[in-house]
């Protein structure tokens, strides 16, 4: 039950504080703070409204998690936030509840390093094991697929969707969706290949990126239609797991595959 609470920080009665928790000084913590055991708390941390954040979570000074959406719709409806485990938040991250325009819920997995200045914008998804290096800027309902690194000072567009495994490069717009397992960058996007790299780095097999290659060729290489190269994928391919993820991805999408 050991909690380490500075004297300075102001914490509401109606907040739920976890066990062996960390409250830097003149840090804020709001009505509906649930905060989980072992997160730490640096100065002048922000929380605030229906947030839940998880274990062993780190937020450094100036960050604001749980702030109203910048929607001008919103009316001050009870929408959330939900915070897994182990996420390191630099400073001034912040983090925006939802708009009514969804499920209510912005929502951010486990694992993530969020640099300096990130925001995550109302109603996102934010995976697994991400890493958004320094202000990179989500708008509201883009979804962050698990592994996904996203470079810094790069803008997301509403409603857009980064795949798995896939690298955006620094000080680049998107506004299509990035398929999984690629590279990306650009002031209006463009591909540049297979995250091979990444891929090794992430323990995938020279098999499964040689296949990966083949696909990436013949989806974005051939000049055919999406819909042709789909095909082609599907019947010249082995029927492993991650061409499975990645034609799914494509035909699931709604804002355009960034090609």
């Amino acid at each position: 039950m050991a909690r380490d609470i500075h004297k300075t920080a102001l914490i509401s009665k109606k907040a739920e504080i976890g066990d062996n928790v960390q409250i830097g000084p003149y840090s804020t913590i709001g009505d509906g703070v649930v905060i989980g055991n072992g997160t730490k708390l640096m100065s002048h941390v922000v929380l605030e409204g229906n947030i839940e954040i998880g274990e062993n979570c780190t937020v450094y000074p100036f960050a604001y998690l749980g702030a109203p959406p910048q929607d001008l719709g919103y009316k001050n409806e009870p929408t959330s936030v939900k915070i897994g485990k182990n996420n390191l938040f630099r400073e001034y991250v912040t983090v925006h509840r939802a708009s009514t325009r969804g499920d209510g819920l912005t929502e951010i997995g486990d694992n993530n390093y969020l640099m300096a200045y990130v925001h995550i914008a109302h109603d996102c998804k934010v995976g697994n094991g991400i890493v958004m290096a320094n202000a990179a800027t989500l708008a509201g309902h883009v979804h962050v697929h698990d592994r996904a690194v996203i470079g810094g000072l790069v803008a997301i567009h509403q409603f857009t969707r980064i795949g798995s495994y896939a690298m955006l490069g620094g000080f680049s717009g998107f506004g299509q969706d990035i398929p999984p397992y690629t590279m990306a960058s650009g002031p209006r996007a463009s591909l540049y290949g297979l995250n091979s790299i990444g891929l090794k780095r992430n323990g995938f097999s020279d098999e499964t990126i040689n296949t990966l290659k083949k696909a990436y060729k013949i989806l974005f290489r051939d000049k055919l239609t999406l819909k042709d190269a789909l095909d082609k994928v599907k019947k010249d391919l082995p029927h492993i797991p991650e061409i499975k993820i990645l034609v799914d991805f494509i035909e699931e999408n709604k804002r355009g595959i960034c090609r």
